[in-house]
């Protein structure tokens, strides 16, 4: 895999890998993300603060995230564990359905840690829908614990941690 920070030339890229991923979502029932949220502002003002990211495979676009110290007010909800200040969040993880089981989602959630670990955070929070049982079970399976919940336009999100 390589990696690298996203630029505005990519915009139509991860749109279009969103867009695949939201209808393999809505294949499964599962109606997390929509033309609203995630939308393309949305990734333009992620490139602008530099904290977008995306995962190639064999020239690729596989992956995509987002990293930042920012959060939704919904997440004092959560009974963190950690110190605020030792935590780094992780937004709108996407694995294109083209790379989907085959290990990509477990490999670039890894990645994403050690990314965080070395820029001095201790703790990974992230939000994640109760019922996209894919996102979930990656997730739980990789060591992250429920704190908390957020309920938003689309439902309950689970409001998840983890020491690095």
């Amino acid at each position: 895999m390589e990696y690298r920070i996203g630029t505005l030339q990519d915009l139509d890229a991860i749109c279009q890998l969103i867009r695949d991923a939201v209808e393999e979502m809505e294949r499964h029932g599962i109606h997390q993300w929509d033309e609203v949220y995630p939308a393309r502002a949305d990734f333009e003002e992620d490139i602008r603060k530099n904290n977008l990211y995306l995962a190639y495979e064999e020239d690729t676009l596989a992956a995509l995230y987002v990293i930042s110290d920012e959060c939704d007010e919904a997440y004092q909800n959560g009974a963190w564990k950690y110190e605020d200040a030792s935590a780094y969040i992780l937004h709108r993880f996407c694995v294109s359905p083209k790379f989907q089981n085959k290990g990509i989602g477990k490999k670039v959630l890894l990645y994403i840690e050690e990314q965080i670990r070395d820029m001095g955070y201790r703790s990974i929070r992230l939000d994640t829908f109760t019922e996209n049982p894919f996102a979930q079970r990656l997730y739980r399976h990789n060591g992250y614990v429920q704190v908390g919940y957020a309920d938003w336009r689309k439902g309950r999100f689970d409001l998840m941690e983890k020491k690095l």
